[in-house]
């Protein structure tokens, strides 16, 4: 089972496995092919412990790689609460040290848990990157299929929107597979509207 792995120098950490979205895209919906991003080896058998997360870490050179990611193949954010335990004990391990630490999230944390998150994370998350995938809210939900329907993209956008007030960076993304230049142009002036940043990720064929 597959908690901690590397990836471009930065080190992955997988939580879970749950998630409310079903995107199109999802590296999920393909098969091990020898990729980290394909392997079987990313559905967890059980959601680690907050222990087991953190002796996963241990076991490995925290501090020489550039970057912590929360990320895997689930919505990270279902474990917010661990996320920041987790945080909290490296930091108070290793100090100055420990690399910056992201979150790779779709944006419904406050959805999902039932309370504003966003004031947890000033202090603990450096950047938190955002799925944006979409210019319209229901062209968001054919794209995503989330649980919560139209009312999670403005949910999202609410989300960057506070979280620029308490992390240092604040990313919103999407996948250039499929979308024009007028959209790609279009998802530019949200981000701005919003005052984070844009970045456009290229599609991985799983």
């Amino acid at each position: 089972m597959t908690i901690t792995y590397e990836y471009e120098d930065a080190l992955y950490v997988n939580l879970t496995n749950r998630c409310n979205c079903n995107c199109e895209f999802c590296l999920r919906h393909g098969k091990a092919q020898g990729s980290i991003y394909t392997e079987d080896s990313l559905w967890l058998e059980h959601e680690p412990s907050r222990q087991e997360a953190m002796d996963s870490f241990l076991s490995r050179d925290v501090c020489s790689y550039r970057e912590i990611v929360f990320c895997g193949y689930g919505e990270p954010t279902y474990r917010l609460d661990d996320i920041l335990w987790l945080v909290d004990q490296l930091k108070a391990r290793f100090g100055d040290k420990l690399p910056p630490v992201r979150i790779n999230t779709n944006g419904h944390a406050n959805l999902i848990l039932g309370r504003d998150v966003c004031p947890e994370l000033k202090g603990r998350i450096d950047t938190v990157s955002i799925s944006l995938n979409a210019v319209t809210a229901r062209e968001y939900v054919a794209l995503c299929h989330p649980v919560q329907g139209e009312a999670a993209y403005q949910a999202m956008l609410d989300f960057a929107r506070e979280c620029k007030q308490y992390v240092p960076h604040v990313i919103l993304t999407i996948v250039d597979k499929d979308k024009s230049p007028e959209e790609i142009q279009t998802c530019k002036d949200i981000a701005q509207k919003l005052g984070v940043t844009l970045r456009i990720r290229s599609f991985i064929d799983s």
